[in-house]
């Protein structure tokens, strides 16, 4: 029996957008984990992993963000999220709770110890902190908003053995809007 390897991409701070670069990255994973802000349902329809999508609420996913049509599935959305994969469970917040980074980082391996991995979002950085368990990753942003150097994700590769995590960010790109001639 051969052991089973999960690929599982992270990803956040979509504010109603999602770059097309993370998009085809997500599309290569058997899950897509979104860990809030995601602004809309299009960005959860436009997730296409082989499996599923997994995705809790950001502090702007709410009735003022979403539009009004897309409230039943913002209803949906948890607030946090406990995922099992091959070889530990996997925590989805937002990181929205107050505190410092490290602050952050301290009561995560605390309340969460029990966990692998930790992953959270909404200062909308790349962060990989792997020095002790449970590690913090923090994707970044994978829209166009605030990305800090390019939208990105992570992709977590999960067996029993081991666990891998690989930053991905993509190079700006500058989004303009046209209006046709005679509008």
């Amino acid at each position: 029996m051969t052991e089973r390897t999960l690929r599982v991409a992270l990803l956040a701070d979509t504010h109603g957008f999602l770059d097309a670069r993370v998009a085809e990255a997500v599309a290569r994973c058997d899950v897509a984990v979104h860990v809030g802000d995601v602004g809309g349902a299009d960005v959860l329809f436009a997730l296409h992993p082989t499996e599923e999508v997994i995705a809790i609420r950001g502090n702007n996913d709410d009735h003022r963000h979403w539009p009004e049509a897309e409230s039943d599935m913002l209803a949906t959305l948890p607030a946090e999220a406990s995922v099992d994969l091959p070889g530990g469970r996997l925590k989805v917040v937002h990181g929205d709770d107050g505190g410092t980074v490290a602050q952050r980082h301290r009561r995560y391996r605390r309340h969460y110890a029990d966990y692998r991995a930790v992953v959270y979002g909404h200062s909308h950085r790349q962060l990989l902190e792997q020095t002790a368990q449970p590690w913090l990753l923090n994707p970044g942003a994978a829209g166009r908003t605030r990305t800090y150097g390019g939208p990105g994700c992570m992709i977590l590769t999960c067996a029993r053995a081991a666990w891998q995590v690989e930053s991905l960010q993509f190079e700006p790109r500058n989004y303009r809007t046209h209006r046709a001639r005679g509008d």
